[in-house]
């Protein structure tokens, strides 16, 4: 990570992850390796300002791909907006959820012992300020990695599954990817939000020896 410019590198693993595939709809199923809005989280989680706009470009595997498949009980319901207003206005209402009347058993195909470098540059936007520049956004990345600070916990794509993480120092060299290139198919590369609706973006993902390469999301390969 150079201190002098917006390209930055964080090593991150944990024992589960599970970048859900969205056409699975309720069961829960991951992409083979981390999605590019995944990575994006992770850097927000170190490092999030209005100043800055966070551009993931290459996301390195480091660990073989492995899968567990787990069985759970979740909750299949949330409570009532309307029970809730109600309940406000009057002073009194009924608000719980009986687990035992709303369990749902639910599979999961996950990853597991998982690692990744994000490779990624942050660019200035409009809400910059006169004093802002690469160079103290670099730092103050840096800094913050290094002691382990973020703004709420980095996951691994789902909240229950946590994440370490920490800088690559300028000048150390990345741990060598997985030697694997398998074609991974169509992925989620983000969410583009626009008159205030959010649209998934898509990629053709493939892994080129442990390589997954980024396209910008303003690219021709990236699609609605």
């Amino acid at each position: 990570m150079n201190p002098q410019s917006n390209e930055v590198r964080l090593h991150v693993w944990g024992d589960y992850a599970c970048f859900t595939r969205p056409e699975m709809k309720v069961e829960r199923v991951s992409y083979d390796v981390m999605t590019p809005s995944a990575a994006r989280g992770m850097l927000e989680a170190v490092l999030w300002k209005p100043a800055i706009r966070w551009e993931v470009t290459r996301i390195d595997v480091l660990r073989p791909i492995r899968w567990t498949s787990v069985r759970r009980n979740e909750v299949g319901a949330v409570a009532s907006t309307r029970n809730v207003v109600s309940a406000m206005q009057s002073g009194r209402g009924m608000l719980g959820l009986y687990v035992e009347n709303e369990r749902q058993q639910r599979a999961g195909l996950f990853l597991r012992d998982v690692a990744y470098v994000i490779h990624a540059r942050f660019h200035l936007t409009e809400r910059a300020g006169r004093e802002d520049n690469p160079a103290k956004f670099a730092e103050m990345f840096r800094r913050r990695a290094e002691r382990g600070q973020c703004f709420n916990q980095p996951y691994l794509g789902c909240r229950e599954f946590s994440a370490f993480f920490a800088p690559l120092p300028p000048g150390v060299p990345a741990p060598e990817p997985i030697p694997d290139s398998p074609d991974l198919g169509w992925m989620l590369h983000d969410l583009e939000y626009a008159n205030g609706s959010a649209v998934p973006r898509f990629f053709r993902a493939k892994l080129e020896n442990g390589v997954l390469r980024v396209p910008s999301m303003t690219a021709e390969e990236v699609r609605a």
